[in-house]
This record gives structure tokens, sequence and C-alpha cells, in this order.
């Protein structure tokens, strides 16, 4: 335990306050650093003494003892790299916070050295003795840190957040937990959060760990188990708490959430680029991070579907047509079997064939049902033909090649996206969605697919259906190698050789394929689809945009989990809440709920807010509108687009980068996007170019919003859609339009 008689003391009478106190902080800050150095040394000779370990040679009646000595060297090896891991990754601001409290300590006489004082930071330190320098963030002796207000000070006099660059202390903001400060607590700065709100953006997200507000820090510390949802409008810091609070449960109940696993869900793959700096920096690097495109093994996308298609697809109208089409078969599938079996002569037509599929698939998913489905095939044949040795005609019949080449073709292995593409055929998916999707949907959905088979591109909304179909067809089964006689191994040089016009070299035969598929086809099916994987905790962002099916491929990694879930309804683009909200409970399996509201916009200045506010308001009264913060006295700017668009846009960008220091996003609807593309990541990359989507979740210090009229009508949101592209500025916002808002349409 720290004291403040333990700490170097201010100088009397000093001029610069600051200095005086950052000096104090800068001593603990080095002690820590030296610590850590010390810590960093004793890992690395753990590593080395593991290693020694599994050296010794050991044979015969000592091989249990080898084996014991491999383990512990395992073992050592393993804790080492993951303690210098965490030593490594926590370097950059490992102590962040200090906590003043006025409880007393033993062996204190004096009241003004009965004074506690904590270090809080990334994780815990200790010194020589085991006392504590730093307390890591999660503890629970750490809440106070984030709990502690003027009304319920916990027994805090001053919380100070320190800011440090490297192991150096840059500055240092305090709030005052009780009336008035006791003598010698000197209190810096106007206070801690709105010196972080005013701070610029960068490309990725930044912790707020130092800056947690009290409400936050429930949501972040509620129980582990059942469903945590955390509801607010734009810029309340819902994705940040969501975040810490998957640091916070890996701390918790290590046990349960690392053998199990956190799988974090985000919007597209630019949110989960933003976010994934946030874990690591909380000293966590055992989670998944995956956007909507990417859930499914050996599928990664960022397309969207067009309004009409991504709400057919997202229906659970989907899960009655996916059925429909697992059912089927492939094109140019037998529809007999003929051959002689011991001498008879076995006849299998077409009728006999469907009603033997269809009894093994009401018991089997398709690709595992290959064995039911020969033996199926032997019983009926052998009460055909009569055969009066049962069970040599089924041996027989289990061991014909003709038999095996039959089913091959006639039950092969099915691919589930290979199947999804069999409803490019326009007759196949009219008789799959008779009496599921009206004419205008099929045509939605079959130019989808085209369209992926044209450019070699699932969307995203594919995604939930192929896993849809990957449960219905189960895992693809790999096929028996065939075996090879030594005859044809030994002679395999030779027949190289004259295939080849002299010795083999292997390096210099050409692949037979190329790793990327040029075929469009072929990239839509490169991989294998594996096995779900099954979590323990899953987090949900911007929960309010899944749509049933995806909530259905969610909950098929969550049958057993916990769950963290982040929205808001006023920013949704489902256009059915209703259904998706059955579709919500279904994946959460009736587990206790608790809900968490944020109320406080700490992103937008309140210029930019309350003009987000007045346009989604004319269309969602009942919106979820927080409170912003902060002003800064500057009104989003409004411009035309004029006759050159195109100069239009880049000019009023460059605007906005001599006015902010920090990032600048353009966001546009498609018909300028592929122009501005080589815009993106320009200006030393402080400039982005996004579509209205992409920007779920993200923010910047600027932004330049293109065509607002031309962004509602494209996008699946609308208005909603809008709402989130206005609310991603922190300070600066410029619309530009063909019209000014009031005017005629």
């Amino acid at each position: 335990m720290t004291t403040a008689h333990d700490l170097p003391q201010a100088p009397a009478g000093a001029d610069d306050a600051l200095a005086a106190e950052l000096a104090i902080e800068q001593a603990h800050v080095d002690r820590v650093y030296a610590e850590l150095d010390k810590a960093s040394q004793r890992a690395r000779l753990v590593a080395v003494e593991g290693l020694a370990r599994g050296r010794t040679e050991r044979t015969g009646e000592a091989r249990d003892e080898e084996l014991t000595g491999l383990f512990e060297r395992d073992a050592l090896v393993f804790h080492a790299a993951r303690r210098q891991h965490a030593l490594d990754t926590q370097y950059e601001g490992l102590v962040f916070g200090r906590l003043d409290l006025d409880h007393p300590v033993a062996g204190r006489d004096s009241e003004a050295l009965e004074r506690e004082v904590r270090y809080i930071g990334r994780l815990g330190v200790r010194d020589d003795d085991y006392e504590p320098l730093v307390m890591d963030w999660r503890a629970p002796a750490a809440a106070p840190f984030y709990r502690a207000t003027p009304v319920e000070p916990m027994g805090v006099l001053r919380r100070r957040v320190l800011r440090c660059r490297g192991p150096v202390v840059i500055g240092a903001e305090d709030d005052l937990m009780v009336p008035e400060a006791p003598d010698g607590l000197v209190i810096l700065g106007d206070g801690a959060l709105m010196a972080a709100l005013t701070r610029t953006r960068g490309a990725r997200m930044r912790d707020i760990v130092a800056t947690i507000q009290a409400h936050q820090d429930e949501a972040i510390r509620a129980p582990g188990r059942g469903v945590t949802e955390i509801t607010g409008g734009p810029g309340t810091g819902k994705t940040v708490v969501a975040l810490h609070r998957a640091a916070y449960l890996l701390y918790a109940d290590r046990r349960r959430y690392e053998s199990g696993g956190i799988l974090v869900v985000g919007p597209s793959a630019a949110y989960t680029a933003y976010i994934e700096r946030v874990l690591p920096s909380l000293g966590e690097d055992s989670v998944a991070l995956r956007a909507l495109g990417d859930i499914v093994d050996a599928m990664s996308t960022d397309r969207h579907d067009t309004p009409a298609a991504a709400a057919v697809k997202g229906s659970l109208r989907m899960r009655e047509l996916m059925a429909r089409v697992a059912r089927g078969l492939p094109d140019g599938v037998p529809t007999e079997l003929r051959t002689f079996v011991a001498g008879y002569a076995v006849r299998l037509d077409s009728t006999v064939l469907q009603r033997i599929r269809a009894h093994v698939l009401r018991q089997h998913p398709h690709n595992l049902g290959v064995e039911a489905a020969r033996q199926t095939l032997a019983e009926t044949a052998l009460r055909l033909v009569g055969h009066p040795d049962r069970d040599d005609f089924l041996g027989r019949f289990s061991d014909h090649i003709e038999v095996d080449a039959f089913l091959s073709a006639w039950w092969p292995q099915l691919d589930p996206r290979e199947v999804l593409l069999w409803l490019t055929d326009r007759q196949r998916l009219d008789a799959c969605a008779a009496g599921l999707l009206g004419p205008a949907e099929v045509d939605a959905v079959h130019a989808s697919w085209m369209e992926a088979l044209e450019t070699g591109t699932w969307s995203i909304a594919d995604v939930a259906l192929v896993d849809e179909l990957a449960v219905r067809l189960g895992p693809e089964q790999e096929q028996p190698v065939e075996e090879r006689g030594f005859f044809e191994i030994e002679n395999l040089d030779e027949l190289l050789e004259g295939a080849t016009g002299g010795s083999f070299r292997p390096e210099e035969v050409e692949p037979a394929y190329s790793t990327t598929p040029s075929d469009p086809r072929d990239r839509l099916l490169v991989g294998r689809i594996g096995r779900v994987a099954d979590y323990a905790h899953v987090l949900v962002d911007e929960a309010q945009d899944l749509s049933p099916m995806q909530w259905r491929m969610l909950g098929r990694r969550g049958r057993r989990a916990s769950w963290t879930v982040v929205g808001d309804a006023a920013q949704s683009a489902w256009p059915d809440p209703v259904e998706s909200l059955v579709a919500r409970a279904e994946a959460w399996g009736g587990q206790e709920h608790r809900l968490f509201h944020m109320g406080t916009n700490y992103r937008n200045a309140r210029e930019i807010f309350d003009y987000a506010a007045a346009v989604v308001r004319t269309e969602v009264p009942d919106a979820d509108i927080p409170e912003a913060v902060r002003e800064t006295g500057i009104p989003p700017r409004e411009a035309r687009l004029g006759e050159r668009p195109l100069e239009s846009i880049e000019a009023e960008a460059q605007r906005l980068l001599t006015e902010v220091d920090g990032s600048v996003a353009i966001i546009t609807p498609r018909r300028y996007a592929a122009a501005l593309a080589s815009l993106d990541g320009s200006a030393q990359g402080r400039l982005r170019v996004l579509d209205p989507l992409s920007t779920k979740g993200l923010e910047w210090d600027a932004t330049l919003v293109v065509d607002p009229d031309e962004i509602v009508r494209e996008s699946p949101g609308g208005i909603r859609t809008l709402y989130v592209v206005l609310t991603r500025a922190a300070h600066r916002m410029t619309v530009l339009q063909t019209r000014r808002r009031g005017d005629d349409h």
C-alpha cells in the first residue's frame, strides 16, 4: 500500500504547481517502470530455465521423468512468454490514474499522513516486498477510480488522471470529490473527461480506461452471466464501454472466458480495424474480432446488397428456402442404380432412390449420411432380389466398385456455398421460393447471386445463409485416400522421368492452380467451411442492424455463452425490428437480461449533434436523443455540390484538413465513390473515403457528408442511416447537398 508519506513532496512555495505535481508523479512512474524492467528480466530467466529443463537426455526407465521435464519446460516457457507479452504491450501509458483517499493508515499519527494513495494502471505491478505500486484497473480496489462522485465519494478526496507518453508524464487532470480541498492537496486542470473529449481522433479507437464514468463502470462490471444490453444514442460511449467490459470479464473469470473465448462482432471490416487496438491496450489479446462478413470460416466480404435484396436475405423466410434447397440434388446425379451383386441383377429406379434419400435425410445431415445411404441402398436391394444369404449379399454390396462409383455421384459431399449457388438457376430458385417470396423479391435475390457469380464476391447477407446451409448439410467429410501399391511407388521416379523427358525436379513443375483463382466462381469457393466455434461470451455491437438470419448465425456461436449487446434503435438499418427481436431472443435462449442506458453524448460537439437530431426527428420522433456535453461555437457548414461535384468535394475536404489537426472522413453515396477512391488514405493518412454503411461505430475529428438525399435513397435504413452519418464528427462537419434543408424537392 502506498501512502502520502512514501511519495516525494512538492517543493514548498513552488510557483509552478503543475510542474511540481508532475515531478511527484514522474518519480512514482519511474519507480514503476524500474520494477517493470525487473519483471521483464525475471520472465526471460524463467523462459531460459524452462528451455534448460527440456535438454536433459533420459532413456529407458527415466522416460516418465523425461516427459515430466518436457511438460514443465513447455509450461514455464508458455507462461514466461505470456507474461513477457503482457509487459511489452502495456508499456505505453501503463500508469494512468491516482486516487487520494482519506482512509487511516495503521501506524500513522498525523492526519496529513493518513491518506492512502492508490495508483491505477493497465496491469498490476508490485515492488520487491510485494507491495502494490500500481493496481490493475479491473481489480475491485480500483473501482472507486470510476465510481466515486461528489455525492458518493467512496472515501476519495481527489481523482487524478495522468497523461503519459511512454514512461514520461506529460499532463494531469484532477476531479475533487469533497467540497473543499484539504491542506496540501493540489487540484490541477478543468477535469479529466472534458480534457479527453477535446483531443483529436486517430485511425484507431482509443480506450477510455482513464476516463470511465460511474454509469459506464456499472455496465463494465455487471455480472458475467446472462445478457447485458447497453443502449444509447450516438457518441455515448456504448462501444468502448462494451470492449472494456470484455477485458473486465477476462480479468474477473479468466478460466471461463479465456478457455471458451470471447467473440466480438462488429458491422464492418473498417470497424474491426478501428477497434482492434482497444482490447490489447487493456491487457487482453485472447479475443476474436469479426465483422459480419467474416463470421464463417473461409468467407470474407464487405459487399452490401441492395436494400431490397438485403431485406429478403435477412428474413426468417430464408430458413425454409434454405431447407428446400438443401434437400435438392446437384445437377447431373444418376437417377437409377443398375448393377450385378452376387450374381443378382439390382435395379433401383428414381422413385426408390428418392424414397431412400428422404429416409436418410430425416435422420442425418446430408454430408454425414453417406454410410447410412449405403446401408439403406443395400437393405433395399436385398429385399428386391431376395438373396438367401443376407450377410454375404450385404458384404458384397458394400465392397462393390460400381456401388462406390454410384454413391460418389449420387451422394457427393456438398459445400454449402456451392449449394447456395444452385439458386443462380432461376428455375430452381422459383421452385424453392414458391409460396415464400413474391416475384419482385425473387428478382432481387437472383440479381444479387448473379452479381456474386460475375464478381467472385459474396454479399454480407450471404454469409448467414451459407451458415444456415452448413448446419443443415453438416461438415464436409474428408474423402478416403486411395491406397497405392508398392510397385506404383517404386516406379514413381521412372514414370515422372518419362513424362517430363528427364530427371524430375519438383521446383520446375508449375502448380496446377493459383492460390488466387482467376475464375469468379472458383473465388467464391476457396477454402473449406469448418465446424461452428462455440464461445463463452459474445459481444455484438450495432446490434440494431442485425437481420434475423444473422442473429441465428450468432446464436449458433453463443449456445452456452453470456452476451453483451450494444445498440440504438434510432440508428437501425433493418426494416422489420419485430422479426429481428424474435430471432434475437431465440439466440439468447431466455437468459437473465439486464439493461444499461447511456444518455450523454461525449463524441459530438453540441452544434453537430443538434443538427443530426433535428434530421432524425423528422421521421423518428421517439428517437433516443442523448445530451451533448461539449460546445465549440462552430455550427455545421452547409454548401452546394454545384455543377462540378468532385471539385466541390475535394475543396471542402481540404478546408476541413486545415481546420482540424486529426482525422477527416468523406462519406459519400455510391455515385461518387469510385471517383473519390484515390483520396482514401491521402493527407498522410488523415483523409478517409467511406460509404455510409461502413461508418457504423466509427468517428473522426471532422466529416464531409456528400449528398445526404442520395444517402437516404440508397441506404437500407433511409433517414436512420443518414442520422448515423451525421453523428460521426467530433469537432467539425460540412454537408454538401444538391438542395438546402427546407427547400422543396
